[in-house]
């Protein structure tokens, strides 16, 4: 576990849970998140634990099957982004006499002790229409930014109020932001490591510069590289190598 100022390390006795996501949480408290949650009749399988200090389970609830991001923020919110099976049902969600998806809406905010606080409000009547697959999620603060299949819009989430711009860059799978400047990172095929860097206007996101986003020495980024954008960072992490790159590493377009 790894907090601002400290590093420490807790073990966590019989966990069963897998493609777990690991957050930290207020009060030395720990949040382990699985991928996967299967709904049975006897009820749905918990994927999410919280552990104390000493590692003893203090809480367990379901957050929704097909769950591709695990945010936490300093306050103890939890974020979660859903890919496409756990919005749309799958494992026994949504079927005829079962509960429809958790995950129906794409983006959740949970309180850090597993409760539902804030669905996203995915109609397709809204101009940001409704989240598919949340491709990409970043937390800047107690602000959550989004980047969704299947048009792509980049939304914010400050205080509950989305706002929403217009984006033309399509599969990122990473985003980082500082104020105005967004950096998008992936795409399809041989866009994965692509980055694109620009602004936010009033309605949409105007691309600056583009970018590829190699290893420090030249070699392009491994396949099974994961990259996590966290505010105005991207912390790439390949194999047991970590780096980061942030906004304020990359020039601004001139004129």
């Amino acid at each position: 576990m790894h907090a601002p100022h400290r590093t420490a390390s807790v073990e966590l006795p019989g966990l069963k849970l897998a493609h777990v996501t690991v957050q930290p949480l207020p009060g030395d408290r720990v949040l382990v998140v699985g991928a996967r949650a299967r709904w049975r009749p006897e009820g749905a399988e918990r994927n999410a634990i919280v552990y104390d200090g000493d590692g003893h389970v203090v809480a367990e609830a379901t957050l929704g099957d097909g769950i591709s991001h695990v945010f936490a923020t300093h306050t103890g919110d939890i974020w979660v982004g859903y890919f496409d099976e756990g919005v749309h049902g799958n494992l026994g969600w949504g079927n005829p006499g079962t509960p429809a998806p958790i995950s129906e809406y794409g983006l959740i905010r949970f309180s850090s002790d597993l409760e539902t606080q804030w669905p996203f409000p995915s109609h397709m009547s809204d101009p940001w229409g409704a989240i598919s697959d949340c491709y990409a999620l970043n937390i800047d603060g107690d602000t959550a930014w989004a980047c969704y299949y299947t048009d792509f819009p980049i939304v914010r989430v400050r205080d509950g109020v989305v706002t929403c711009w217009r984006n033309s860059v399509a599969g990122a799978t990473a985003l980082a932001v500082k104020d105005a400047r967004v950096g998008l990172l992936g795409g399809y095929g041989p866009h994965r490591d692509r980055l694109s860097v620009g602004t936010l206007d009033s309605e949409d996101f105007r691309v600056t510069d583009e970018y590829r986003i190699v290893l420090p020495d030249g070699r392009p980024l491994p396949k099974r590289t994961q990259v996590i954008g966290r505010g105005p960072d991207l912390h790439v992490l390949s194999g047991d190598d970590r780096y980061r790159l942030g906004l304020e590493d990359i020039p601004h377009a001139t004129a």
